[in-house]
């Protein structure tokens, strides 16, 4: 068996460290996930064929990038290809990403599950860097009792895949700004607000 170390990682090529960063997803071997982030986020990102098109979801919605979306609201992720979330340095607020599509909604109360344990092998995504960071950012909203959100568009392949796995993201909202409560409830971390 191979002993996978940075130093190998780095001598292989974009789609050779994809590959390798799928296998170890699916083995749930989140260290070697972690240095294939690593080398991939520190490559350079190639532009193909000039300029992007405007991102919008099916609706219609104009979009930006989720760094973009992080960058309006003064946040800096840690790592733009696993992190879901930051801390503003201005202020020491949590801002959070949220899957528009998984907003649990009674009447006018919306609740999120930020964080929930890997139990099983039923969210093999809280074990990863990302998860570990998110974990992290639910304790710091939770002290502070509040946190902001960003809305995410896109298709997921299921809710035990990891946030960062998404099989799609067409963008964040950038003209929608989410207020709400972090509150733990057992090993759980859910933002609860009321809708408009």
């Amino acid at each position: 068996m191979t002993t996978w170390t940075k130093t190998k990682i780095e001598a292989l090529k974009d789609s050779e460290v994809r590959q390798l960063r799928e296998n170890a997803r699916s083995r749930h071997h989140s260290d070697l996930v972690q240095l294939c982030d690593e080398v991939l986020a520190a490559r350079p990102r190639r532009a193909i064929g000039g300029k992007a098109p405007r991102r919008r979801e099916r609706d219609g919605r104009k979009l930006v990038s989720r760094a973009k979306s992080f960058e309006m609201r003064g946040v800096k992720l840690r790592n733009p290809r696993w992190s879901w979330g930051g801390v503003r340095p201005a202020n020491g607020e949590v801002v959070f990403t949220v899957w528009a599509a998984n907003v649990e909604k009674d009447g006018t109360q919306r609740r999120y599950l930020l964080y929930g344990p890997n139990r099983g092998g039923d969210r093999p995504w809280s074990d990863t860097a990302g998860g570990r960071e998110r974990l992290e950012h639910c304790r710091l909203a939770a002290a502070r009792g509040e946190a902001e959100g960003v809305l995410i568009y896109g298709e997921q392949r299921g809710r035990d895949v990891s946030v960062d796995e998404a099989s799609r993201v067409s963008g964040a909202d950038p003209d929608t700004v989410l207020r709400f409560t972090v509150v733990q409830e057992g090993e759980e971390y859910w933002a609860l607000w009321n809708a408009n």
